[in-house]
Formats: structure tokens, sequence, C-alpha cells
């Protein structure tokens, strides 16, 4: 019996404070707000593995997909608040839903407390060469100066990232141009390449291969430096516009509540499994760059990122409601 004790004990000290020893091993939902396949799907999977062998415990991973990452998202929100369950948070989900929706199923920050930041995703703006006379970023601001809303871009829907990103960057620049979402990315980037619609903001990932075939002309990345598969193209800080150079992210949330234990527990089990060279082989894959935050700077860069998200939608008048 003291044997046992003895054992007990020394099993819970292991743990982060605060932690019940039943958590070690129970299951740990990583609920993913879009459909499989995607960046954010992609970004989730690549830490499964790796986090359930650090945690000591399974990370099953639950996809519910629907109305812009938002079903998932409250699904999380309604989560008990455990340490049993997180939450794939992306710019979407916390950033430009409750900027373009004034009802959502959720609140971005009170329902929700951060967790970390995983990954970063550097953006891009992409001209098809063929369509629009230009030979580079100034030649793009000069030219649309003198063709106010003669120049159309493409984006994947009202209210996606490349939508924000194109009138963050027609408010940044004084530029006038017209938008035109799409269904879905596929279609939209098909008619850039078709020479339909000449410009197209996305993330670097999704427009290299176009890149480097000669088909899309990158003219400037949301990045803190230049990209080393990009090196001749510069950043928007670097040509003056250091408002449109925040990339993408994805990072994880829990219920509000969830005891800060828990919550660092999780943290750390991330930051260790980034530094795994086979997660970080597969997320440059998808052309993510790891980069892990604590809790309080994770929460703060979400309060940011609404802000900004904001401002551009009451710039551009976007309400999706």
């Amino acid at each position: 019996m003291q044997r046992r004790q003895l054992l007990a004990s020394l099993a819970a000290a292991s743990l982060a404070p605060g932690m019940s020893f039943a958590q070690e091993g129970k299951p740990l939902r990583m609920i993913v707000p879009f459909p499989p396949g995607g960046a954010t799907d992609m970004t989730a999977r690549s830490l499964q593995e790796a986090m359930a062998r650090i945690l000591k415990q399974p990370v099953v991973l639950e996809n519910r997909g629907g109305a812009g990452g938002s079903i998932g998202m409250a699904e999380v929100a309604r989560s008990p608040a455990d340490g049993l369950t997180i939450g794939v948070a992306t710019l979407s989900t916390h950033g430009v839903n409750p900027a373009v929706y004034s009802k959502l199923p959720y609140h971005p920050t009170k329902d929700f407390v951060g967790v970390t930041e995983i990954v970063k995703a550097p953006g891009v703006i992409v001209i098809n060469p063929k369509a629009l006379p230009v030979k580079d970023f100034a030649d793009l601001v000069k030219y649309l100066k003198a063709h106010p809303g003669k120049v159309s871009y493409a984006t994947p829907g009202n209210g996606t990232i490349g939508h924000m990103w194109g009138e963050l960057f027609k408010s940044s620049t004084g530029t006038s141009m017209v938008h035109i979402p799409y269904r879905g990315a596929g279609p939209a980037i098909n008619d850039v390449l078709a020479g339909q619609v000449a410009v197209y903001f996305d993330q670097v990932a999704s427009s290299l291969p176009h890149i480097k075939a000669g088909k899309l002309k990158a003219l400037a990345v949301s990045w803190p430096q230049r990209l080393d598969v990009l090196p001749d193209v510069p950043t928007y800080a670097e040509l003056g516009y250091a408002v449109n150079n925040d990339p993408s992210w994805f990072g994880l949330v829990a219920p509000a509540g969830t005891p800060a234990a828990a919550v660092d527990r999780i943290q750390q089990a991330v930051a260790q499994a980034l530094q795994d060279p086979a997660v970080r082989e597969r997320l440059a894959g998808q052309g993510l760059y790891p980069s892990g935050s604590t809790p309080k700077a994770f929460s703060a860069q979400i309060a940011r990122e609404i802000d900004k998200m904001k401002g551009v939608a009451a710039f551009a008048k976007v309400s999706l409601d």
C-alpha cells in the first residue's frame, strides 16, 4: 500500500501544477474548424502525433467545417473548460469573421483563452503579367491611380482573407480596384491564370508553383524579410507599406475558463513538437513557418488582429450579416 501511494505521489508531481493525474491518458480533442485537406487541417495533422507522444495522451482531430470556421469555433466555445478540448484558430476565425459578422455563434475573445500561435504563412500579391502591363509594385500603384476602378482583383469569396488583404492594399495605397468574389480559391486563381482577372492576393505556398512557372508575377510578400523561395520579391515593409506586412497564421485556443496549468501544458507540448525535424519538414511542405508564442502573447495578438480587420471592414463597407 505504501509503495502504491508513493508511486501515485511521484506521478502527480510530474504533472504541471494544478493538473489532475486523470488528465494524462485521456483523449485531447483538437477541433479543426475547416474540412480535411486544407492548410488548417494539415497544420493540425502535422502536430498530432508529436503532441500525443509528448503529452502521453491521444490527440483526436475533429473536423467541424462550415460558415467560415464559425461552426467549429462555436463547438470549442461551448465545450467543457477541462483542458481536454482545444481548437485551431486562424486569421479567419479570430480576425476576419469578427470584423465582417455582427452576429457570431461565439465571441472571439470572451469565449476563449489563447494557447499559442503554431505557424505563420506569408502572403503575396501576384498579377498575371499578360493581363496587366506593370513591372513591379510601384508600377502597379501608379497604374491603378491612373486607371481608377478599371482593374479587378479576384478572391475566394466575400469576407475571405484575400478579400481583406485586397481592401487593405487599396486603403494603404490610395488606389481603386474592383473586387471579384469567387466560390473558392480554385476558380479564383484559374481565372487569374487565364487573364480574366489581373490581380490576386494569396498565400505564397498556393501561388508559388505558378510564380516559378512564369504564369504569375509576385510583386510583394508579407513577411519580416525576403523569402528564400522568392529572393527578388520585396516585402511590403521594404516598399513603405508596413501595415500590409502581417502574414496569415494558425494557432490554438481553449474554452474560456480552462485552467492555466492545462493551457501551459499544451503550449509547452506544441513548443516541443515544433522542434521536431519531422514536424518542421511537414509544415515546410505546406509553406508554413513554425513560430510558437505564449498564451498571453497569442491572446494579445488575436485582439490586435480583430481591431485591424474591423478597420479594413469599415473602410471597405464589408458586412456579411
